[in-house]
């Protein structure tokens, strides 16, 4: 069973447990012995159910189970106990006739509801909190479930009637609806208490961790607007210059929708940038009309700091009628893109976006078709560049998917086999021949498929829809390609695929090691308490940066606590994949940018720290980044002096 099916199944067992125990204590209270000895019994089933749960989840890594083995079990275990010893034989003996004793009922009956009380605190720890639990909130969780249990003993009214024998209707102990609403109004101003408090401490100046390593030095201190791009090409490359202004434009999709978008000239995507290996690229982006503000940042591209266009951190937004100029050199080959980083859970969504490709210096096997396949999903319909295609039979086809969405996609090729020749631009060794088999692609990834084109019509589905056909004359029916169930294909496991290679990086031992466990919970983001999307409990901009020195080698463990998939994106560096809820990557090494971190999953990855600055490191489902997901990874002796947005946690339109 995955760690996220028991993750569920150990949510169920807890509000079961909580139901259980609270059925018990009403039923009690209403005077009924047999069913609340019913109930008692279940609860316990229930309870010794979630111990089973959280001791297979245990297995899986500390991050899962912390709170519920140092509060909600312990808490729970305790109250059910409780109950079963002062409810269990007075209720047994009321239900066979045996001469009641109104006190130990009533104090039973207490108990019955605290048993629920604590199962339910434990739940809610969990849901709202998570990791890591903190002091204040296991005294928070302990004094609700204390004050709940007193509401209720004070609530309950003294027994009037003394009953031996059968069970009467009006002899038990009856909880009056003045005592609900006090128990429910008690709880309810407990909880808000303790609530601000544990948001309170959230709240408090982010600092930084240093991962083992050592603290920050004294060395002078270096602006990221210093840390900007050369301004001549690599000997034997040319000068690329790019004008792009970023304007307000109708859109008309492949389905014939039109689509009020904001855009790049106009288009979404905005223009197909090149390169050839070596020159420098120049963009000059203007603002003609984007109110809320636009950057262009290179995706997956390690460009100097002063150049990565996070608005706030490396520049200021570029307001309408101003422009910047952005300069690096294209010194990495392979598949990229750009997208504005203000607002860019909005921004990018409404068309904000374009493809940058950079070709090697010399291509001993160049495509014959080179096809670009940015899957984009607007509001209301998706937009696939390069909807049909006519290539030869025996020709060579690279297709370079990127997946510009917030969520993954599954793209699968039917028709023929075909290789992944590259994985966020970097080329993987001894990629083999592979068919009917999809291929995953994280939000902000790419990958890039090589075949030889068929005498047969080849179809291309993204999540299972037709979304770019390739024909080897343009008559050539659809034929099977058309008719395949790609939904039942399986998905191609990266980590196993290719060649195994020495990689020029120490990853035996780290300088620094973070741990990012990433979760959903009440925590403050830009200032404002919210249900957010979490980086060990807390949101931006209160997570402490990462501090680094240039040299480090770098290794972040990343877990999923949550029931999402949050894809991880590091600006500046790319990642070396070491492993997946512990099995090591055996096959082509694997470099990428962006990687998806599915619910229960743990990821280790290793970088070197070669490209000095501040970096956004966020989860690239990118309204989870604006829910409170990034925080900054800073090199020692590096500042900004740029305020706003991402640097001081500006929260933007949406």
């Amino acid at each position: 069973m995955t760690t996220a099916a028991l993750t569920v199944l150990d949510h169920a067992w807890a509000l079961l447990g909580a139901g259980a125990w609270l059925a018990a204590g009403v039923t009690a209270a209403l005077g009924r012995a047999r069913a609340a000895l019913v109930l008692l019994v279940a609860g316990l089933v229930l309870t010794l159910a979630k111990a089973g749960s959280v001791a297979v989840l245990a297995g899986r890594g500390w991050w899962f189970v912390q709170e519920k083995v140092l509060l909600g079990m312990p808490l729970l275990a305790t109250a059910a106990l409780v109950a079963a010893v002062v409810a269990g034989p007075p209720l047994r003996a009321w239900a066979t006739g045996a001469p009641r004793r109104l006190g130990r009922e009533r104090a039973g009956t207490v108990a019955l509801f605290t048993a629920g009380y604590a199962a339910l605190a434990g739940f809610v720890v969990t849901y709202l909190v998570g990791y890591p639990l903190t002091l204040p909130t296991a005294l928070i969780a302990v004094g609700v479930v204390a004050a709940a249990a007193l509401l209720t003993a004070r609530s309950l009214p003294a027994p009037h009637v003394d009953v031996v024998g059968e069970e009467a209707p009006n002899a038990g102990l009856s909880l009056s609806r003045r005592g609900f609403l006090g128990v429910a109004g008690g709880v309810v101003a407990i909880g808000a208490t303790g609530t601000g408090a544990s948001l309170s401490v959230l709240s408090a100046a982010p600092g930084h961790t240093v991962g083992g390593g050592p603290g920050p030095s004294r060395r002078p201190t270096v602006s990221v607007a210093d840390l900007r791009g050369p301004d001549t090409p690599a000997p034997g490359g040319v000068r690329r210059a790019y004008g792009v202004t970023a304007r307000k434009a109708a859109v008309r999709l492949p389905s014939g929708q039109d689509v009020d978008a904001w855009t790049f000239d106009g288009a979404a995507p905005g223009p197909h940038l090149t390169a050839t290996e070596g020159d420098l690229v120049e963009v000059r982006l203007v603002n003609q009309d984007i109110d809320e503000g636009v950057t262009m940042h290179w995706h997956g591209y390690d460009v100097p700091c002063g150049e990565d266009g996070v608005p706030g951190l490396s520049q200021p937004a570029v307001a309408p009628g101003d422009a910047f100029l952005y300069r690096f050199r294209a010194d990495q080959v392979g598949t990229y893109w750009y997208h504005t980083h203000y607002a860019s859970h909005v921004g990018v969504r409404r068309g904000l976006y374009g493809v940058l490709v950079v070709a090697p210096r010399t291509d001993p096997d160049p495509a014959d078709l080179d096809v670009v396949v940015p899957v984009h999903t607007f509001t209301g319909g998706a937009a696939v560049a390069g909807v049909e295609h006519v290539a030869a039979a025996g020709s060579s086809v690279r297709l370079r998917l990127v997946n510009t969405d917030s969520d993954p996609r599954r793209f699968a090729l039917a028709g023929t086999s075909y290789r992944v020749v590259a994985v966020d631009g970097r080329d993987l060794q001894g990629p083999g021949e592979t068919s009917r088999t999809a291929v995953r692609v994280a939000a902000g990834g790419r990958r890039d498929l090589v075949f030889v084109m068929p005498e047969t019509a080849v179809a291309l589905f993204v999540d299972g829809v037709v979304a770019v056909w390739l024909r080897p004359r343009p008559d050539a029916p659809d034929g099977e390609a058309a008719t395949q169930d790609t939904a039942a294909w399986p998905e191609l496991d990266l980590l196993t695929y290719g060649t195994s290679t020495p990689v020029p990086l120490r990853t035996a031992s780290a300088d620094r090691q973070f741990t990012l466990v990433l979760d959903r919970g009440l925590a403050m983001v830009d200032g404002r308490p919210a249900f957010a999307q979490t980086v060990n409990g807390r949101g931006h901009p209160s997570i402490p940066d990462q501090l680094v020195a240039e040299g480090d080698v770098v290794r972040f463990t990343v877990v999923n606590r949550s029931l999402e998939t949050h894809p991880w994106h590091l600006h500046g560096h790319p990642v070396l994949i070491l492993s997946r809820n512990g099995q090591p990557s055996s096959g082509s090494p694997l470099w990428m940018d962006t990687f998806d971190v599915r619910p229960g999953e743990v990821w280790e990855v290793v970088f070197q720290a070669n490209n000095p600055g501040i970096w956004m490191n966020h989860c690239h489902n990118l309204p989870h980044a604006d829910q409170g997901m990034m925080l900054r990874l800073r090199y020692d002796g590096v500042s900004t002096p740029f305020h706003g947005a991402h640097a001081a946690g500006h929260r933007h339109p949406s």
